[in-house]
């Protein structure tokens, strides 16, 4: 299992709007790479204020899905609900 995580640093003074995020952001990039196992995390402390994890079965589908669609529509919506600049990562998930 493959896990895609987006995750947004807290940051002084930036914004972030969660319902924007969970309503609007997250279905477009569902939609866009045919996926539906995510899971939105809203950060009430630590590090992070918000943080997405999209799941596959692997490598090579997560690349699949990601090469659908159009990238550039979900790279400009960010502008629509945050300032921060996301932090990516991609893991296996072991247990």
């Amino acid at each position: 299992m493959i896990r895609f995580s987006v995750l947004y640093p807290r940051t002084e003074g930036a914004t972030f709007d969660h319902d924007y995020y969970r309503d609007k952001h997250i279905p477009l990039a569902s939609a866009t790479w045919g996926i539906s196992e995510i899971e939105i995390d809203r950060g009430l402390d630590g590090p992070y204020v918000a943080a997405s994890h999209f799941r596959f079965a692997s490598i090579e589908e997560m690349k699949a899905a990601m090469s659908r669609g159009d990238r550039a529509a979900i790279v400009a919506d960010v502008a629509n609900f945050t300032t921060i600049t996301p932090v990516m990562q991609t893991s296996e998930v072991t247990g």
